[in-house]
């Protein structure tokens, strides 16, 4: 729970529950989908990472959905409710015959969630019965429920456009699901339209009606909004909120409760789970993303990699004398990091900062230095930004400290294709390690692939750890696409042991080279890191 306390007097007023819906309306969003392992996976971080409610899911609507409520009851979670998700009963349906309810109840969850029409148009022309009629279905299904003994949540779709075109009704809607017992009557922007002024002054109109009962938020970002309206909400009087993490959902998304729980904790003076628990928020946000097969947003409040990340020159030299001068939180409370960009806009403070993280003695003449020969080579068109570990070799180097793991002697690459149509593709590398020479040859995918494997294969009797490195992300970017087919290409590999991940950069008119560049600063990075 979030306990939230009056500032003025620093009494406690009221508490927040934390609601995630991930494992339902995230999964509704495009390109995602989650196995029952996923899902089961998910629900045991959440539930360590303190949410009080946990959405598991539809189960009507196909057998994984329930299958996992199944298997969650065994876990024994100790922070969490998981909450089985199902709609009013059907207009031509008895509650005691209905698949939805009847579900909710088979998923022997603690708590139901029922989403019922409270939008007029949606009553007439979705749902075919009379306004009438659908109040009879919200009543009766939500006291079907509670008869049963199960908390029920009550989420009255697209509540704010039904308010906005018949208050009474939408007004008419929540009273006869709180005279049927409703624990919490969540007001929904399902179509995400509404603006946060009108998201508090709806909510504040529901909240001064229904005083007695909970209220919650559900809201959609398809005006960017989502976040904004969810606050809004708290501050009118809801203190129950839904969201999923990073932002996951149909269309726009939901209100990303990443962004939702700092800024009720560090922006509003809510106690938000505990510390402990906040400095797990964006180590909670990489393992959904992970999980989802999605690339991390980079540019994410809190949790995203550029959230701390500082490219100007001015900015870093005044982040060195006082942090709060460009940062309006410090990272470590949400568990991210500071980053200091080098490039070509880059002062001497950026470089000093480095070499400040990385225990250097600061030396304004080797930062004049290392900044000299970093303007030098983005000319060239390489970029230090996503390329960590390259410029920490840089550094290395331009302080003479460098000593290299091995030496090319050559490298060649061959691709072949046969009349079959079948593409067979080889690398051969030459190499010193010390005294030895190593002569090998890697088969891969590509010319790329191959190298990789062939400088691994003539490696890894010397330096076992580079059995740990995975490549988890490549790419290429045209520097002066007026060149045409001769144009200098920018090669970006991200790589990963067990403990950290790093970037490094390639450049040259050649897309193999910029590879074979990009792919040996990784290799001599990873070694370099074992070796420290």
């Amino acid at each position: 729970m979030v306990r939230i306390y009056d500032q003025n007097t620093g009494s406690t007023v009221g508490k927040i529950a934390l609601y995630d819906t991930t494992l339902r309306d995230g999964m509704q969003a495009e390109g995602v989908s989650f196995s029952l392992e996923d899902k089961l996976a998910i629900a045991r971080y959440l539930d360590d990472f303190g949410l009080d409610y946990i959405e598991g899911g539809y189960a009507a609507s196909n057998p994984k959905e329930m299958q996992f409520f199944q298997q969650v009851a065994n876990f024994g979670l100790k922070s969490s409710k998981v909450v089985a998700f199902g709609s009013t009963r059907r207009a031509d349906a008895k509650v005691t015959d209905d698949i939805s309810l009847n579900t909710i109840l088979a998923c022997k969850t603690a708590a139901g969630t029922l989403v019922g029409k409270s939008w007029d148009m949606h009553v007439t022309e979705v749902l075919g019965c009379s306004l009438d009629d659908n109040l009879a279905i919200c009543a009766e299904s939500v006291r079907y429920l509670k008869s049963r003994g199960i908390e029920t949540i009550f989420d009255a779709e697209h509540f704010y456009d039904g308010y906005k075109n018949n208050p009474e009704y939408a007004i008419k809607v929540l009273q006869a699901a709180a005279e049927a017992g409703a624990d919490v009557l969540v007001l929904c922007d399902t179509n995400g339209g509404s603006l946060p002024e009108d998201v508090y002054a709806i909510t504040k109109v529901v909240y001064d009606r229904f005083g007695s009962i909970v209220i919650g938020i559900h809201t959609h970002n398809d005006t960017d909004c989502a976040t904004a309206n969810c606050l809004a909400a708290v501050r009118a009087g809801a203190r129950h909120v839904q969201g999923t993490i990073n932002g996951l959902g149909e269309r726009c998304g939901n209100a990303n409760l990443c962004t939702v729980i700092p800024n009720l904790a560090f922006k509003m003076g809510f106690d938000v789970l505990s510390s402990e628990k906040i400095k797990a928020l964006t180590e909670v946000s990489r393992f959904i993303f992970e999980i989802s097969n999605l690339t991390p947003v980079a540019n994410m409040p809190y949790v995203g990699e550029s959230a701390f990340a500082h490219k100007g020159g001015l900015h870093v030299d005044a982040l060195r004398k006082n942090k709060r001068t460009y940062e309006h939180i410090a990272p470590e409370l949400v568990g991210n990091e500071r980053r200091f960009l080098i490039s070509e806009l880059s002062g001497k403070s950026n470089v000093l900062a480095e070499l400040e993280k990385a225990n250097v003695a600061q030396d304004k003449k080797l930062a004049e230095k290392i900044l000299r020969r970093v303007r030098e080579l983005e000319n060239e068109g390489y970029q230090f930004e996503a390329a960590n570990a390259s410029f920490d070799l840089l550094v290395k180097k331009v302080m003479g400290t460098y000593k290299p793991s091995f030496e090319l002697i050559k490298y060649n690459t061959t691709v072949e294709k046969r009349a079959t149509g079948d593409l067979v593709t080889e690398a051969t590398v030459k190499l010193k390690v010390g005294d030895k020479i190593e002569h090998v040859v890697g088969e891969g995918d590509g010319p790329v692939n191959a190298l990789d494997a062939a400088l691994r294969k003539s490696l890894e009797n010397f330096y076992p750890g580079i059995k740990d490195i995975h490549l988890i992300d490549y790419k290429v970017r045209v520097v002066n696409a007026g060149a045409g087919t001769a144009a200098r290409v920018r090669v970006i590999i991200e790589s990963r042991d067990k403990n950290s991940i790093w970037g490094t950069v390639g450049c040259s008119e050649n897309i193999i080279e910029a590879s074979w560049q990009a792919l040996v600063d990784s290799v001599e990075y990873k070694l370099q890191k074992d070796k420290q």
